[in-house]
């Protein structure tokens, strides 16, 4: 088997074709080695494949899948079970195609721009406006579309789309390059405003690597489960022990695991979603693989429960004892003490961190002096605990709000600190839906935008179109009637005021 992996692997460094070329468009580089490279004898596989695979409904929308990126004659039917698992009349807006580079390593993720993906069953649209505004707007996006010339992890996916899908999407493709859990942080909260029901997202990757077929069964097993714990430190962990076990010819528990760590910093741990196992094999399955070195195949999708409005609406309305609101408040002016008497960072002890304030919110710690606004800044969406989020963004509100000079320390002694703790984005399709008081806008249009927390708007009396045109004017920079045509999303807060004695 390790003969048969490493001769398709070569192909990414053989082949020069795409690299050479000038042409707008990604032209397939897997055809006629991973799969069919004639139009009718890929149609005819893929309706094989798809007939004979494994079918899954859920009552539940499905958000997201883990499916393989192997020869079909290995993998094919496994990826073929993930797709099957959504209705093939679901229309999504854009399709999210994940994968980890085989080809060469990045700090930061590369999305395609420059053109459209071509297989043999024809073209698939790339959505360029989505793909600039995460390169202009992101440094770890910005690395070459050539990190794609030779990726075959994502084409393989391609043609299972085309065949399935009755309406074709327009797709995302991302190849991420980097192992730097903190970059891949960042990368899912770049691309969190698109992770809702709208959207697909598709992670592509194989599971374990040349281990011999009953050890690849039992490292799968363990992999798999931690993912769908929905812990993305667990699933560090569970990598880092499947190593460390000496498996004979364990190269790697999951060659896309970068990919899948992005999905798990998406899902935050939200209630509302629920990883399912599908089906499983490996290339030890096939007639055409042996047992002694397999690769190992999962099929795994997310699920949105059909509560998952009411889930996050109660996440939302977040409530939190006198205990744990007084801890928020010691950690935030002790953030800032700390920065300002000895110039160094506050760190928390999670041990001393109830259950509640480890949960992965954004919030934004508010300033002020006399009732007057004295710094404010914040993270609406956040892949840390909530309690880090305030150690962070009180420091930031001190001494990096470019509005104000730096908090000295007779300034110190009289600020009054209030927490906002944000729920999560709901994109709206009509303004009649936002509660002046209750709800916080984000206002965005291509890689402009701003937010406003909802009690700006009942402080200052305003009316709902006055809090639209100072957010879009003062925050997005789009111009006062620049809301009308940009994507509006809200969310609600739980407003934390500090008790002073």
């Amino acid at each position: 088997m390790r003969v048969i992996s490493l001769f398709t692997l070569s192909i990414l460094f053989a082949m020069n074709i795409f690299s050479q070329s000038r042409t707008t468009d990604r032209m397939p580089v897997a055809a006629g080695r991973f799969y069919a490279a004639g139009k009718e004898s890929l149609t005819k596989d893929l309706s094989e494949l798809f007939s004979s695979c494994t079918k899954t409904e859920f009552s539940g929308k499905v958000r997201a899948i883990i499916t393989p990126h192997a020869g079909y004659v290995y993998s094919g039917k496994t990826a073929a079970s993930a797709f099957s698992s959504i209705p093939k009349n679901t229309i999504f807006k854009n399709i999210f195609i994940i994968g980890s580079s085989h080809v060469m390593a990045f700090d930061g993720a590369s999305v395609y721009n420059t053109g459209d993906y071509i297989t043999p069953l024809g073209i698939m649209k790339v959505n360029i406006e989505i793909a600039n505004q995460l390169k202009n707007s992101k440094s770890y996006f910005r690395f070459p579309p050539d990190a794609h010339g030779q990726e075959h992890s994502l084409e393989v996916q391609l043609p299972f789309i085309q065949y399935y899908f009755t309406t074709q999407p327009q797709i995302v493709p991302i190849i991420i390059g980097t192992n730097n859990k903190e970059t891949i942080k960042l990368i899912a909260e770049a691309l969190k405003p698109w992770f809702n029901d709208e959207n697909l997202f598709v992670i592509s990757s194989d599971f374990s690597h040349y281990p011999p077929y009953k050890e690849a069964v039992e490292v799968d097993r363990l992999t798999a489960d931690a993912l769908v714990s929905k812990k993305a430190d667990s699933f560090l962990n569970t990598l880092s022990g499947n190593s460390s076990k000496s498996v004979s010819g364990l190269a790697t528990s999951m060659c896309g695991w970068t990919s899948g760590l992005t999905l798990l910093y998406l899902v935050n741990n939200d209630p509302a979603l629920e990883f399912k196992k599908i089906s499983y094999c490996n290339s030890g399955d096939s007639p055409y693989g042996n047992k002694d070195e397999v690769v190992g195949y999962h099929a795994i999708a997310l699920i949105e429960s059909n509560s998952g409005n009411a889930t996050r609406n109660q996440s939302a309305e977040l409530s939190f004892t006198k205990a744990e609101t007084n801890q928020l408040f010691t950690i935030a002016r002790s953030s800032i003490r700390k920065m300002l008497y000895e110039n160094i960072r506050y760190t928390v002890n999670p041990g001393t961190v109830p259950t509640n304030l480890k949960i992965n919110m954004g919030a934004f710690v508010t300033l002020k002096i006399d009732g007057n606004l004295r710094g404010c800044i914040g993270r609406f969406i956040s892949t840390e605990p909530l309690y880090e989020v305030v150690n962070q963004m009180a420091v930031a509100s001190a001494f990096d709000d470019s509005r104000f000079s730096p908090l000295s320390i007779d300034e110190f002694e009289k600020v009054e600190i209030e927490i906002s703790v944000i729920g999560p984005l709901k994109k709206i399709n009509n303004i009649s839906e936002i509660v002046l008081g209750k709800h916080g806008i984000y206002i965005k249009k291509d890689f402009r935008g701003g937010t406003m927390l909802p009690q700006v708007a009942t402080e200052n009396h305003w009316t709902l179109e006055q809090f639209l045109g100072y957010t879009s004017r003062d925050k997005a920079g789009l111009g006062w009637d620049g809301w009308k045509d940009a994507e509006i999303l809200i969310y609600d807060t739980v407003v934390l005021e500090e008790k002073k004695k």
